[in-house]
C-alpha cells in the first residue's frame, strides 16, 4: 500500500484577490492598503479558509469584497463587537478587523475600547484619513481643530482623538502605526501584528485625495519624510534626519530634538524599548506641541506590546472548570428558572 504526502500549494498575492471590481475612488490610499495586505496574507501560514475579514461602514469597509477569504461586511461601528462574537465562537481562526477613524472612533467608539480591554486575538486595522469620505467629506473624530468640513464650514471646534493614546488608556496590547505609501514598513507591521497573541492595534494613515488630500504629505513625501517621520525599532536609538544627524533625548519625562556631533552621539540617545509602558506613553503623545520651541518628528513603528490572557482563552478555561464541578447545563431547566407560578 502506497502512501502520499499531501502539501498545501504555495500561494501567493492574487490567491487573495477577488474577481470584484475595486470602488474606491482613483488615487485613494486604500488600494495601497489593501495591495500590501494581500501580500503579507501567504507569508502568514493561515489557510484562506481559515481567515475572516470583519469590517463596519465606510470607504475601508469595502475590504471583505475584494480578499479572497471569508468575510463579513457588518453595521456601522460594530465591526469589533461581531469580531469578538466570531472569535469568542472560532478561536481558531484568524480574525482581521477593517475599519476607518469614524466607523471605530465615533460611533464605534465604545466597542473598540472593550475589544481593546478583554484582548480578544484579533487584528484591528484603522484607516485614520481624518475624514468621513463615504459621506462626503464631514470631520470626523480625528480632524484637526478649525478643519473646515462641509459639516463645519466655520472650522471645527471639537477636540481630535489622538487612537493610539485612546489605545494605551484601554489597555491594548500591541500598539502600531505605519501608513499607506510606505509599503515595505506596512508589510512588516502588518506581520508584527499578526505574530502578536493578543488585540493588536494598527493606526494607518491613509491619503483621501477627494476629501482630504495631502493631510499627512510631510511624513510620506521624499522632501520632508526625513524629518517629520520617526521610525522605531527595538533596541535602536531613535534617530531620524536625511543624514540620520538628528536624534530624541528624554530631558526627564520630555522628549528634545538634539544633533548628533561632538556632543551628542548615539549612546547618548533613547534607545526604543517595545516593552516600556511608560515611554510608550510619551511617545503616543509626540505631536506638535505648541508649547515647545522645538518641532518633534512623529513616530510610526511598534509603540508598545506586552503580553496579557486573550479573553476567548480564559472564557474556555472558565466553562472546562465549571464543567468539571457542575457538569453539563441544561438549557431548558435555565430558560423555566427557579420560579414557577401556577394559574388557576
Amino acid at each position: 500500500m502506497s502512501t502520499e504526502t499531501l502539501v498545501a500549494p504555495t500561494l501567493t498575492a492574487k490567491d487573495f484577490t477577488t474577481d470584484q471590481e475595486v470602488r474606491w475612488c482613483p488615487g485613494c490610499g486604500d488600494y495601497s492598503i489593501l495591495a500590501q495586505v494581500q501580500k503579507v496574507m501567504p507569508t502568514l501560514g493561515v489557510p484562506k479558509e481559515n481567515i475572516v475579514i470583519v469590517s463596519g461602514i465606510g470607504c475601508s469597509s469595502r475590504f471583505p469584497y475584494y480578499m479572497n477569504t471569508y468575510g463579513m461586511h457588518s453595521i456601522h461601528g460594530r465591526a469589533t463587537a461581531v469580531a469578538s462574537g466570531l472569535k469568542a465562537a472560532r478561536p481558531d481562526l484568524s480574525v482581521w478587523i477593517v475599519s476607518g477613524d469614524g466607523d471605530s472612533l465615533s460611533i464605534g467608539g465604545n466597542h473598540t475600547i472593550h475589544l481593546l480591554r478583554r484582548n480578544f486575538d484579533v487584528n484591528l486595522l484603522i484607516f485614520n484619513n481624518q475624514i468621513y469620505g463615504l459621506t462626503k467629506g464631514q470631520y470626523s473624530p480625528t480632524s484637526e481643530e478649525h478643519k473646515v468640513t462641509k459639516s463645519t464650514p466655520y472650522g471645527s471646534i471639537d477636540h481630535p482623538f489622538n487612537p493610539l493614546a485612546l489605545a494605551m488608556g484601554a489597555d491594548a496590547t500591541f500598539i502600531a502605526r505605519s501608513m499607506d505609501r510606505d509599503v515595505k514598513h506596512l508589510q512588516q507591521i502588518l506581520i508584527e501584528a499578526n505574530k502578536h497573541k493578543g488585540s493588536s492595534f494598527v493606526e494607518i494613515y491613509q491619503n483621501c485625495n477627494i476629501f482630504n488630500d495631502g493631510a499627512f504629505e510631510i511624513f510620506t513625501e521624499k522632501g520632508s519624510k526625513a524629518d517629520e517621520a520617526l521610525f522605531l525599532e527595538q533596541g535602536k536609538p531613535l534617530v531620524f534626519g536625511a543624514n540620520k544627524n538628528k536624534g530624541i533625548k528624554l530631558d526627564g519625562f520630555k522628549p528634545i530634538v538634539v544633533e548628533i556631533g561632538n556632543d551628542i552621539s548615539e549612546s547618548d540617545l533613547w534607545v526604543h524599548n517595545e516593552a516600556d509602558f511608560y515611554k510608550a506613553q510619551i511617545l503616543v503623545r509626540m505631536f506638535d506641541d505648541p508649547t515647545l520651541a522645538y518641532h518633534l518628528p512623529r513616530p510610526f513603528g511598534v509603540f508598545y506590546k506586552t503580553q496579557r490572557a486573550c479573553y476567548e482563552d480564559v472564557m474556555k478555561l472558565q466553562i472546562e472548570e465549571v464543567i468539571a464541578t457542575k457538569g453539563k447545563g441544561d438549557l431548558d431547566k435555565l430558560l423555566r428558572g427557579k420560579e414557577v407560578w401556577e394559574i388557576v
